[in-house]
């Protein structure tokens, strides 16, 4: 009789709850890790010479029966309209209807170390002096991979949702500026950034664990702007070790486990890892707290650490991030149930017009967008990331010099100025319409309800209190218990720079001065996302919007190509310059320096640039690390442009628990010959004893 109780008791459990199809994958989608420059701070100097960490896609498929949700955070700046739409495109050529512009997001992690060249609108591609079809064929191929093997793996599933705190891991960047929010308003909140994260749990409907995926804010700018290997930085990181930690039994190999974890941004646009703070970077002392400025002006203001350095800072912080979350995993949760629902609807920016109600007086006006313009504080780059010449954050007026330069470009007009103000305008990018778009006018926006939460996907960075705002606002439009059921996915499916709060606009810090849609770009952000919502409530569909201007007919790439390689005198392909030293200890480092080819030959997706091998027995040799782990870096030095030779030197920090033994490290690469011939070499390093 007790054995019936409980067949019944679980029986009638099964039937109570709520089951979806779930499908999770993961696929390599690194781009071209050399001469290519990285997307994020914008400096043409800072190019690829090689990889730390392997760029990932991870998708996450949801299924009612009724309704198909895809979401997908991939290791890259941002995702660009046009690189979402060719995703789209290949997934109609081999699955039809069932994945379209209106259920599929594609959101960026916003790590400022992969390379760039994809999004082309030309201020976004100036730095690699143009569009790169290498990066854009290598971030649609992974993406695409990534969502097909989520497809193939559709299974009987459960969700759950739990919440959790990370601490020491996240500071405001522009506090200046989030002080102008209104203090009411402030004081709802015990931070100046949200330290809170939302984890989605996925779970086979036998207990089997599938995959999370949490969404934390904060920039992944740990490795900074003088860093030159391709790094998924501190959210990449924080992947790897969930998945290691839940994978280990399995698999060795990074990215190939059954497990998937990811680590999605969200708003994000004014929050900072390098949380010792801003500093002036020779003489120590604080920066100005409103221009981000030294009293020696040959000093630059930058924040920096927990650790030594960027390596270690990134490590610090992705650890940080990710026990927290593993905390948060380890909790029961409560269980999303409840039907699906998505909607999507391009946006022309400047032509819209919406209600705003003033906070300090309540009177209601008619606000609008603004043609695109980037104010004098984005070239002064961030407490991340400064930028170059003599400007300041906080600018609030011009300067004649500069003005002369833009102006040969295009001259705002005086509309253009006023429905800006009180930006001073630098460039005006939504007045030059040669060849084409420098900044996007029309945007992607989308909302999808899953139960009881609700998944915001925002064409760009919401700063803390934006994102705030439209998560109470989504929150009240879909009748919700709290806005912590609202999940605010950032640089999701078109970029569009930064979204400030009208309030922290006022002061032309860098986020605001990126505010390019005007001073209420936030206002019609928040009355489109009440719109979508009635859309999800009445169970209609919106209409497409605007199409976005097609690119691909104009597009300027001046990124040289690989002309051809040569190995040098008396040397051969994966031939060993420096070999490692033959006893190593666990907690040393482990180098070998090999004869190489180009890395833009070819990026070894689902593959590696390296090996480190174990030896278990006569002749058989088993993977320790790819260069996808932490512990290896893949360094590409060129040796002479004129005669085309290179070489990589590749480093092993031989991580605590090691097992002693005798080890190996291969290298693999492709080489040009000078008629467009590309052929695969491989090289081996003498081995090497690891000693505790």
């Amino acid at each position: 009789m007790a054995y019936f109780s409980i067949l019944l008791l679980i029986l009638l459990t099964l039937k109570c709850s709520h089951s979806y199809k779930i499908g999770i994958g993961i696929a390599d989608m690194t781009g071209p890790p050399a001469e290519v420059a990285f997307m994020g701070y914008a400096h043409p100097e800072q190019r690829g010479q090689g990889l730390h960490t392997r760029q990932f896609a991870r998708s996450y498929i949801i299924d009612d029966g009724k309704t198909r949700i895809v979401f997908v955070t991939a290791d890259c700046g941002m995702m660009g309209t046009f690189l979402r739409r060719e995703v789209i495109k290949r997934l109609k050529s081999v699955y039809g209807g069932v994945y379209s512009e209106d259920n599929v997001m594609i959101s960026g992690t916003h790590t400022h170390s992969t390379p760039g060249g994809f999004l082309m609108d030309i201020i976004f591609d100036l730095n690699t002096f143009g569009f790169v079809k290498e990066t854009f064929e290598a971030y649609a191929s992974g993406i695409l991979r990534s969502i097909s093997r989520a497809h193939s793996r559709l299974t009987d599933g459960k969700i759950y949702v739990t919440r959790g705190e990370v601490m020491n891991a996240n500071i405001n960047r522009s506090p200046t500026a989030y002080l102008k929010n209104p203090a009411a308003e402030r004081a709802k909140y015990k931070y100046d950034v949200d330290k809170t994260f939302t984890q989605l749990k996925f779970y086979h409907t036998d207990g089997q664990p599938l995959g999370a995926l949490t969404w934390f804010a904060v920039h992944p700018t740990s490795m900074n702007n003088t860093n030159t290997l391709v790094s998924s930085d501190n959210v990449g990181l924080a992947s790897v070790l969930f998945e290691q930690r839940m994978n280990k039994q399995l698999t060795k190999i990074i990215g190939k486990g059954p497990f998937v974890a990811a680590f999605a941004s969200t708003n994000l646009g004014d929050v900072s890892p390098n949380i010792k703070g801003p500093k002036c970077q020779m003489s120590g002392l604080p920066c100005d707290p409103n221009t981000s400025t030294c009293k020696n002006k040959n000093e630059k203001c930058v924040a920096s650490g927990p650790g030594r350095d960027m390596f270690e800072s990134t490590a610090i912080i992705a650890t940080r991030i990710f026990e927290s979350a593993w905390e948060a995993w380890s909790q029961n949760g409560e269980e999303v149930k409840g039907p699906l629902g998505i909607v999507h609807q391009y946006v022309d920016m400047p032509s819209q017009k919406v209600p705003y109600t003033d906070p300090k007086t309540g009177k209601v006006t008619t606000v609008k967008g603004c043609v695109p313009a980037m104010g004098y504080s984005f070239a002064a780059g961030t407490t991340d990331g400064p930028g170059a010449f003599s400007f300041e954050q906080g600018t609030m007026t011009t300067n004649p010099l500069w003005n002369a330069l833009t102006d040969f470009l295009a001259a705002p007009s005086p509309e253009q100025i006023a429905c800006q103000a009180p930006k001073p305008i630098l460039l005006d990018t939504g007045e030059m319409n040669f060849p084409f778009e420098w900044q996007p006018s029309v945007v992607s926006t989308q909302l999808a309800v899953l139960g009881q939460l609700a998944i915001a996907c925002v064409p760009g960075e919401f700063t803390t209190m934006s994102g705030r705002r439209l998560r109470e606002r989504v929150a009240e439009s879909l009748e919700l218990k709290k806005p912590d059921q609202v999940i605010v996915a950032g640089l999701c499916n078109t970029y569009s720079d930064y979204i400030a709060t009208p309030q922290e606009y006022q002061v032309q810090r860098y986020e605001g001065a990126s505010t390019i849609f005007g001073p209420h770009t936030l206002t019609i952000y928040l009355a489109q996302y009440s719109k979508l919502a009635g859309h999800l409530k009445t169970g209609s569909k919106p209409t497409p919007g605007p199409e976005p201007p097609e690119s691909f007919s104009g597009l300027i790439s001046l990124l040289p190509p690989v002309i051809f390689d040569s190995a040098g005198m008396d040397y051969n392909y994966g031939d060993v310059i420096e070999q490692p030293k033959q006893n190593i200890k666990v907690g040393k480092t482990a180098s070998v320096t090999f004869v190489s080819g180009h890395p833009r030959n070819g990026f070894h997706q689902e593959g590696s640039y390296l090996l480190v091998e174990r030896q278990i027995g006569d002749n058989k040799w088993e993977i320790e690390a790819t260069d996808a782990n932490w512990e290896t870096k893949f360094h590409w030095i060129r040796r002479s442009s004129i005669l085309g030779t290179s070489k990589v030197t590749i480093t092993w920090n031989i991580p605590k628990g090691t097992k002693p033994g005798i080890y190996r490290i291969r290298h693999f690469g492709h080489h040009k010959y000078i008629y467009g011939t590309i052929k695969p070499y491989e090289g081996v390093s003498a081995d090497f004893k690891v000693s505790a």
